[in-house]
């Protein structure tokens, strides 16, 4: 019952007895309890530590228990008091840490330009991507100019996107057209699309870029060597041209969906897709085929995208129809 005030339970239960028999000896005590009379010395220790009990004044070498309002109320006081210094104790530990990232920041901010940032190695680089990646809130946006990507650069991508996607934030990227010949990266993209993301490809690309929240970018310091360190940005002119850079990149680009070889594109169409195509072309809206098919309408619009690159289409009742005139459904 007590617990909560260090107050183990084979010491409650000594208590409650004493309070019950005031003159039981340790024998007693023992045998009411069930408990080794060594056990019953170490509670009634305990309960002497905790000022539950107290020598009796009329009989001398017996012992009394403190009224529980007045024994168990001082416990919580004792409580209540070193709770007050452990936060005391906290605060200040907070505002020493505070004080500690206040120096820091001016010291940074006193070696370096406060719209740029320069990064020097490859784990300041990722310490700052996984900063700007947990306090981006609205959208992330990025050219990934270098093909093929290797197996611990996307092991080391996933986490971070899948946690930036769960926080619903918009995420564009556009690779190289390239990677449509590199199953493990063209894999990767198609999991980004899946997990909600959207990726384009591009015949050529400006150097690697990141954008957050359009108000900060990293960009490298030498396009040709990412080892040599990145910038960051703060700039608003900057950044903004950077935001409109990739806008037009991004209206020329073509859906990852559409990317892939033509042997991919003519592979047999999944029942989920066959039913698609037939509801598309009988006219059915989004919201209907999604309901349809027990999908999110993002879900169904992404495969409808999909299916119209594959096809040529041009609108998704064309999707429809094509697919019916070459014999992809029935």
């Amino acid at each position: 019952m007590f617990a909560e005030l260090g107050l183990e339970s084979k010491a409650e239960a000594v208590y409650w007895e004493i309070l019950k028999a005031p003159g039981a000896d340790v024998e007693q005590l023992a045998d009411r309890l069930r408990l080794d009379p060594q056990e019953i010395h170490d509670c009634l220790d305990e309960l002497g530590r905790l000022l539950l009990i107290r020598p009796s004044w009329e009989a001398p070498g017996e012992v009394r228990a403190v009224d529980p309002e007045v024994g168990l109320a001082s416990l919580l006081a004792r409580q209540e008091a070193d709770l007050l210094r452990q936060q005391k104790r906290i605060s200040a530990s907070r505002a020493a840490l505070e004080e500690v990232i206040a120096e820091f920041q001016h010291t940074k901010q006193g070696r370096q330009d406060p719209d740029v940032e320069r990064l020097t190695n490859i784990d300041s680089i990722r310490f700052k991507i996984e900063a700007l990646a947990a306090k981006c809130s609205s959208e992330i946006m990025g050219f990934v100019p270098s093909g093929a990507q290797t197996a611990a650069n996307m092991e080391a991508s996933r986490p971070l996107d899948s946690r930036v996607l769960g926080r619903n934030v918009r995420m564009r990227t556009v690779y190289l057209e390239s990677i449509v010949n590199d199953r493990p990266t063209l894999d990767y993209a198609r999991w980004l699309v899946d997990s909600g993301a959207e990726v384009r490809t591009a015949a050529v690309l400006p150097p690697r870029m990141v954008i957050y929240d359009r108000r900060t970018a990293i960009v490298p310091l030498d396009p040709e060597t990412t080892q040599a360190g990145a910038l960051l940005l703060h700039s608003t002119g900057v950044v903004s041209a950077l935001c409109d850079l990739f806008e037009r990149v991004w209206k020329a680009a073509t859906p990852v969906e559409a990317a892939a070889p033509a042997t991919e594109q003519e592979k047999e169409l999944t029942p989920q897709e066959a039913a698609i195509l037939h509801l598309l072309a009988d006219g059915h809206t989004d919201d209907t085929i999604a309901r349809k098919l027990g999908v999110s309408v993002r879900t169904s619009r992404r495969i409808t995208a999909k299916l119209a690159a594959q096809l040529g289409a041009k609108s998704r009742f064309q999707a429809g129809v094509l697919a019916t005139a070459r014999g992809w459904v029935r």
